[in-house]
Protein backbone atom coordinates (compact mmCIF):
# COMPACT_ATOMS: atom_id res chain seq x y z
CA UNK A 1 0.00 0.00 0.00
CA UNK A 2 2.60 2.21 1.01
CA UNK A 3 4.87 3.74 -1.80
CA UNK A 4 7.41 5.53 -0.38
CA UNK A 5 7.52 7.59 2.67
CA UNK A 6 9.59 11.13 2.71
CA UNK A 7 12.00 12.83 5.00
CA UNK A 8 13.36 16.08 4.58
CA UNK A 9 17.18 17.09 5.19
CA UNK A 10 20.36 19.28 5.25
CA UNK A 11 22.77 17.51 3.42
CA UNK A 12 21.83 15.23 0.60
CA UNK A 13 24.91 13.16 0.17
CA UNK A 14 24.99 12.63 3.64
CA UNK A 15 21.82 11.50 4.30
CA UNK A 16 22.18 9.29 1.19
CA UNK A 17 26.06 7.75 3.06
CA UNK A 18 23.52 7.01 5.94
CA UNK A 19 20.67 5.56 4.67
CA UNK A 20 22.32 3.25 1.82
CA UNK A 21 25.13 2.60 4.58
CA UNK A 22 22.44 1.57 7.53
CA UNK A 23 19.70 -0.51 5.06
CA UNK A 24 22.45 -2.02 2.61
CA UNK A 25 22.34 -5.56 4.52
CA UNK A 26 18.11 -5.05 3.92
CA UNK A 27 19.09 -4.74 -0.05
CA UNK A 28 18.63 -0.99 -0.20
CA UNK A 29 20.73 1.35 -2.45
CA UNK A 30 19.77 4.29 -4.09
CA UNK A 31 16.92 3.49 -7.04
CA UNK A 32 16.42 7.31 -8.16
CA UNK A 33 18.30 9.86 -7.72
CA UNK A 34 17.28 13.63 -8.98
CA UNK A 35 19.26 16.41 -7.46
CA UNK A 36 16.89 17.43 -4.47
CA UNK A 37 15.44 14.24 -3.87
CA UNK A 38 16.88 10.56 -3.38
CA UNK A 39 14.34 7.25 -3.53
CA UNK A 40 16.09 4.30 -1.29
CA UNK A 41 14.82 0.85 -1.80
CA UNK A 42 15.46 -2.72 -2.84
CA UNK A 43 13.56 -1.82 -6.18
CA UNK A 44 11.01 0.52 -7.34
CA UNK A 45 8.34 -2.11 -7.23
CA UNK A 46 8.96 -2.39 -3.09
CA UNK A 47 8.32 0.59 -0.27
CA UNK A 48 10.98 2.66 -0.17
CA UNK A 49 12.45 5.67 1.63
CA UNK A 50 13.00 9.11 0.25
CA UNK A 51 15.17 12.10 1.35
CA UNK A 52 14.53 15.45 0.00
CA UNK A 53 15.77 18.80 0.71
CA UNK A 54 12.25 20.48 0.98
CA UNK A 55 10.59 21.76 -1.98
CA UNK A 56 10.22 25.28 -0.20
CA UNK A 57 14.13 25.27 0.59
CA UNK A 58 12.97 26.16 3.69
CA UNK A 59 14.69 24.06 7.08
CA UNK A 60 13.25 20.65 7.06
CA UNK A 61 11.50 19.73 10.16
CA UNK A 62 11.24 16.57 11.67
CA UNK A 63 7.65 16.06 12.69
CA UNK A 64 6.49 15.46 16.69
CA UNK A 65 4.75 12.16 16.14
CA UNK A 66 6.08 10.88 12.89
CA UNK A 67 8.62 7.69 12.56
CA UNK A 68 9.69 5.83 9.79
CA UNK A 69 9.44 1.89 11.05
CA UNK A 70 11.55 -0.12 9.05
CA UNK A 71 11.15 -4.47 9.01
CA UNK A 72 13.74 -6.33 10.47
CA UNK A 73 14.04 -10.21 10.07
CA UNK A 74 14.87 -10.91 13.56
CA UNK A 75 15.56 -8.80 17.04
CA UNK A 76 18.80 -9.46 16.45
CA UNK A 77 19.02 -7.62 12.73
CA UNK A 78 17.05 -4.74 14.95
CA UNK A 79 19.65 -4.55 17.46
CA UNK A 80 22.47 -4.51 14.79
CA UNK A 81 20.34 -1.64 12.59
CA UNK A 82 20.47 0.18 15.86
CA UNK A 83 23.46 0.34 16.52
CA UNK A 84 24.91 0.66 13.08
CA UNK A 85 22.82 3.60 12.69
CA UNK A 86 23.81 5.75 15.82
CA UNK A 87 27.54 4.64 14.54
CA UNK A 88 27.15 6.39 11.12
CA UNK A 89 25.76 9.60 13.23
CA UNK A 90 22.47 8.86 14.46
CA UNK A 91 21.51 8.92 18.41
CA UNK A 92 19.49 6.63 20.30
CA UNK A 93 15.55 7.34 20.97
CA UNK A 94 15.13 4.27 22.72
CA UNK A 95 17.33 1.39 23.01
CA UNK A 96 16.13 -1.88 21.68
CA UNK A 97 13.59 -4.34 24.07
CA UNK A 98 10.31 -5.95 24.29
CA UNK A 99 8.01 -2.97 24.26
CA UNK A 100 4.87 -5.44 23.95
CA UNK A 101 5.42 -8.63 25.74
CA UNK A 102 5.59 -11.16 22.53
CA UNK A 103 4.03 -8.86 20.29
CA UNK A 104 6.52 -5.88 18.91
CA UNK A 105 9.96 -5.39 19.83
CA UNK A 106 11.46 -2.00 18.45
CA UNK A 107 14.73 0.49 18.46
CA UNK A 108 14.86 3.75 18.28
CA UNK A 109 16.58 6.19 17.10
CA UNK A 110 17.08 9.44 15.11
CA UNK A 111 19.01 10.17 12.44
CA UNK A 112 21.41 13.42 11.82
CA UNK A 113 18.53 15.25 11.07
CA UNK A 114 16.41 14.49 13.74
CA UNK A 115 14.11 11.99 11.56
CA UNK A 116 12.83 9.30 13.98
CA UNK A 117 13.23 5.53 13.00
CA UNK A 118 12.32 2.31 14.48
CA UNK A 119 13.61 -0.85 13.13
CA UNK A 120 11.04 -3.51 14.53
CA UNK A 121 9.98 -7.32 14.73
CA UNK A 122 6.58 -8.28 15.11
CA UNK A 123 5.48 -11.54 17.30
Amino acid sequence: MIGYVTIGVNDMDKAKAFYTELLADLGATVLMDIGRIAFIGSGMDAPMLSVCIPYDENDPQPGNGNMVAITAPSKEKADELYHKAIALGGSCEGEPGQRIPDMFYGAYVRDPDGNKLVFYVFG
